[in-house]
């Protein structure tokens, strides 16, 4: 008996001794600074990841995809200086898309982007449960005004590219105040509305389907959100500049979409950041 027990204990050792299983990474990755084109941030065929003149703080959004981001003290740096990226992933490391991406958790190529991150970023992180503001989003008094699509069908890589200047199917599109989805699913929405808003937002619906969808409106203050463009396409041009009288944001989702923002608070899973350091360019 003594033995058995000796060495369901050694097994038991060995077990939780097993190194979890390495995050993947990318096989090659070059690093730049200082880029003048436009934000740009997506994956392509054949396991590549492409970043340019982006800020690092849109790259840890686009690595940790539904994710609640802090920083413990963020460097002036993370917001201002823009990078260029390239990277390739090892040969067959990436299956083939046979869904559309869903933007909710990370993928092969979003945890690669995770371990660039802490390699030639330095960056490390916790997560902890914090309190904090958010949004209830339910129908407005108005009623919905996101119009259903036409075609139902669950979108698919092979949808083909969308029109210039519109989101593909499946898809949402993004720039200073301007977003577009197209067969969109309200939950999908309502998250990336939360990510405009700064917070993190609740659908509160309760509807199903797929929607088209455009918001415009005019940002108080500029930033660089997260593009969402048609994976493996070039960028589509940018819309053209607000009207500097338009709506405010808040405003415009109640006006355009038909969809009420309520504040409220829960507990929520952040990731925090808690330091960084710059990368030598290669």
């Amino acid at each position: 008996m003594k033995f058995i027990i000796v060495m369901v204990a050694a097994a038991i050792s060995a077990l939780s001794q097993t190194a979890a299983p390495a995050r993947p990474s990318f096989e090659i990755a070059s690093i730049k600074g200082n880029s003048t084109a436009r934000p740009h941030v997506g994956d392509e065929p054949g396991g590549r990841f492409v970043a340019t003149g982006v800020p690092l703080t849109v790259l840890i959004g686009y690595a940790y995809p539904g994710t609640r981001v802090d920083f413990s003290a963020k460097p002036a740096w993370a917001d201002t200086d823009l990078w260029d990226i390239e990277a390739k992933a090892p040969e067959g490391s990436v299956p083939p898309r046979t869904k559309l991406p869903d933007f909710t958790k990370p993928d092969t190529i979003n945890l690669m982007v995770q371990s660039l991150l802490e390699d030639r970023f330095q960056m490390k992180v916790h997560r902890e449960i914090r309190e904090v503001p958010m949004y209830e989003v339910t129908v407005a008094k108005g009623g919905l005004k996101m119009k259903l699509s036409e075609d139902q069908t669950p979108p698919a890589p092979g949808d083909g590219p969308p029109r210039p200047g519109t989101a593909p199917r499946g898809g949402m599109r993004m720039a200073r105040g301007d977003f577009q989805g197209a067969a969109v699913s309200m939950e999908n929405a309502v998250l990336t509305i939360g990510q405009l808003a700064g917070r993190r937002a609740i659908d509160k619906t309760g509807l199903p389907g797929l929607y088209d969808f455009h918001l415009q409106w005019t940002p108080d203050v500029f930033s660089t959100p997260l593009p969402f463009e048609p994976r493996g396409n070039a960028a589509p041009p940018p819309p053209p500049p607000g009207d500097p009288a338009g709506p405010s944001l808040i405003t415009a989702i109640e006006e355009q979409l038909g969809l009420k923002l309520q504040s409220t608070k829960g507990p929520v899973e952040m990731l925090i950041i808690d330091s960084l350091q710059k990368p030598s360019a290669n």
